[in-house]
């Protein structure tokens, strides 16, 4: 440790190995006898390395500052006493005092080592986040280097990297020694797992393999708008075309579908949906839900991002995915809440709030407001013709069976009865539309389904179980 080339050749060595700054290790050393010689010495005084490149030996020194009055002999020297090593002291200055190297054992040079190696890992770490921090999103090629339990560790050239489990797609398996291509999802600094984390099931792998399958995106023609993912299974991409000429579904599914089979090759299988992204929520959403047929949307609340949609019940199962997946997937696509339900389930609700808006138990009289003679309401209510509901359930033939009631007032009778419910869902509508006048979240959009050509669905659609 004491010969100028071993130390500087150890030096260059290393920092070349670990692409860190010979100044940095240089440093460390010096720190590393330091932290050896106050473990040797059991010393509280402060203490300096100089390394002299003339013999290349590392020196330790014993530092005190010149004071006229000592008050702390472990730190300070009189001027008297300094200027018998240094003629030239002056109060304020400092004086060293030589240490012995060679008295340092083994269990010192361990010390030494250990330091040295806690540095050099701190100066790598920083290093590599530096390198790293501003490349997050990006797409690197690696090699698989080992398997640490269910994690993967890479290497990346000039530093190793690892895959999570949580961050490996549910389709896939790998080896040591295989090519992989992941995305940089993010970079630790401390911690256990301090260096840089991999992934193959974030959705920026997907998009940035389509920029790098798709020339219309790589040079901004088509632009990719969003991407939702489950990692194995399937992903939805919205795609826009900034050319009406390019059709942007169609760039991204290539010739007889080569561009987008590629990916789903290098994805080990996993299904992908191409969507034609919308600025109207509606739209976008009868293009996310594919493979399903939409009927209609309804924009429930605008600014908290609620959203109903109404299916055939033939389609219902599709629009809602396996285990709720294509709903899912699509509602993570627009950023809206999604509320699926059949035609079936729509008209039964609508009924139950029918029902709720008329007041039980109305009294036949209140129909004389609807064009009901008094004469036909005294004959009802003899017959014990109580409730408007009762009524309403009547046929003609069982109304002309009441005493009192003559052929001709049946009809009325009937129109009296349809003219009160009625009321109601004049009631229901215009309250609708009341509030869709305050805000624009609150008014029902109805839309027909749109052609299945607006959207690409790759794979083989799945029903729901």
């Amino acid at each position: 440790m004491s010969s100028l080339a071993p130390i500087y050749q150890s030096i260059e060595i290393l920092s070349k190995e670990k692409g860190i700054d010979p100044r940095i290790i240089l440093e460390a050393v010096k720190d590393a006898m330091l932290v050896a010689a106050r473990k040797h010495f059991h010393t509280d005084e402060v203490l300096a390395a100089d390394l002299d490149e003339a013999t290349g030996q590392i020196q330790i020194y014993g530092v005190k500052t010149i004071v006229e009055t000592v008050e702390d002999p472990k730190t300070q020297i009189s001027l008297e006493e300094a200027r018998r090593y240094s003629p030239t002291a002056e109060v304020g200055s400092e004086v060293r005092f030589p240490k012995p190297t060679d008295v340092l054992g083994r269990i010192s040079a361990q010390t030494a080592k250990q330091v040295i190696l806690q540095k050099v890992r701190e100066a790598e770490r920083e290093n590599v986040f530096s390198e790293f921090s501003n490349r997050v999103g990006e797409m690197v090629t690696c090699v698989i280097k080992r398997i640490e339990g269910p994690d993967l560790v890479v290497d990346l050239g000039k530093t190793e990297a690892r895959i999570p489990r949580k961050e490996q797609s549910k389709l896939e398996s790998f080896s040591i020694g295989d090519r992989v291509r992941c995305v940089i999802k993010a970079v630790e600094k401390t911690g256990k797992n301090a260096g840089v984390i991999l992934s193959r099931a974030a959705p920026e792998l997907v998009m940035r393999l389509f920029e790098q399958e798709v020339p219309e995106i790589y040079d901004s023609t088509v632009v990719i708008k969003g991407c939702a993912r489950e990692a194995g299974e399937r992903t939805k991409i919205a795609v826009s075309s900034r050319d009406r000429d390019v059709d942007s579904v169609g760039a991204c599914v290539g010739m007889k579908g080569m561009r987008v089979q590629s990916i789903i090759r290098e994805l080990r299988g996993e299904k992908i949906d191409i969507i034609e992204f919308s600025d109207d929520p509606v739209i976008f959403a009868t293009h996310a839900l594919s493979p399903a047929k939409i009927s209609r949307v309804t924009v429930l609340d605008a600014m908290g991002h609620h959203m109903e949609v109404i299916v055939d019940d033939s389609q219902l199962s599709l629009a809602i995915g396996k285990k709720g997946q294509n709903v899912r997937l699509a509602a993570k696509l627009l950023g809206w809440r999604v509320d699926i339900k059949s035609e079936e389930e729509k008209r039964q609700e609508v009924e139950s709030q029918m029902s709720a808006l008329v007041v039980p138990g109305a009294p036949v009289s209140v129909l004389t407001e609807n064009g009901m003679p008094e004469a036909a309401i005294d004959a009802l209510v003899n017959a014990g013709i109580t409730t408007v509901e009762h009524l309403g359930g009547m046929t003609p033939e069982q109304l002309q069976e009441v005493p009192g009631i003559e052929p001709e007032m049946v009809e009325t009778i009937q129109a009296a009865v349809v003219s009160y419910y009625g009321q109601f869902e004049t009631q229901q509508d215009d309250s609708q539309a009341a509030e869709g006048g305050e805000a624009q979240a609150e008014q029902s959009v109805t839309i027909e389904t749109q052609d299945s050509s607006s959207s690409a669905d790759v794979g083989v659609a799945e029903k729901g179980e």
